[in-house]
């Protein structure tokens, strides 16, 4: 039997799943920016910028998910449950990263957008996924929180990283780089 409740959800999904979208192309965007200022970080890369992507993705495939058609609550309750497992999964490698991480030392924001704050919305979702079999209604909005929980992680984290890039492209600018050693000799 059809999730009907769900139908009511329709207009949200398709809301969040444009925003995924289109937010995950201006993340590209910044990205061959980036490539073209040669500051790129490999490590960097893959500890901010691809779980940004990835988070904007879960978004996407979350609403196309919960968009199709005829689903049941079982059959809400597994893709709820793959998501969220692969999602916490991801966290996990975050973190790994975050800890690894040479170049730059975390600091406690970087913690909580980066690592606790998606743990909480993957978690959120393996919750909901046990609650959308007993309580569709209630479970679905606590679905709709961890979405919106994960778009705004993905906005809060791709402006980091668009501020901080455009920071150091100030910083390593060659004028900047040439009247600093100016500066340093004139001192020497």
């Amino acid at each position: 039997m059809a999730l009907a409740p769900l139908a009511d959800w329709a207009n949200f999904y398709v809301i969040t799943g444009s925003c995924a979208g289109g937010l995950t192309g201006l993340t590209f965007v910044v990205i061959a920016l980036v490539a073209e200022a040669r500051i790129t970080n490999r490590a960097g890369l893959h500890t901010f910028v691809t779980p940004t992507i990835v988070h904007f993705a879960a978004v996407l495939a979350l609403a196309a998910f919960l968009c199709m058609p005829r689903q049941t609550a079982l059959s809400v309750a597994i893709g709820l449950v793959l998501l969220s497992v692969a999602g916490l999964v991801y966290c996990g490698l975050i973190c790994v990263n975050l800890r690894r991480s040479a170049v730059y030392t975390p600091v406690r924001e970087d913690w909580i957008w980066n690592a606790i704050l998606p743990a909480v919305s993957y978690g959120d979702l393996c919750a909901m996924a046990w609650l959308v079999r007993h309580h569709p209604e209630a479970a679905l909005y606590g679905v709709g929180a961890a979405s919106m929980l994960l778009l705004f992680i993905g906005i809060h984290n791709a402006w980091d990283i668009a501020v901080w890039m455009t920071l150091r492209r100030h910083e390593d600018a060659p004028g900047k780089q040439a009247k600093s050693a100016a500066t340093a000799r004139e001192q020497a």
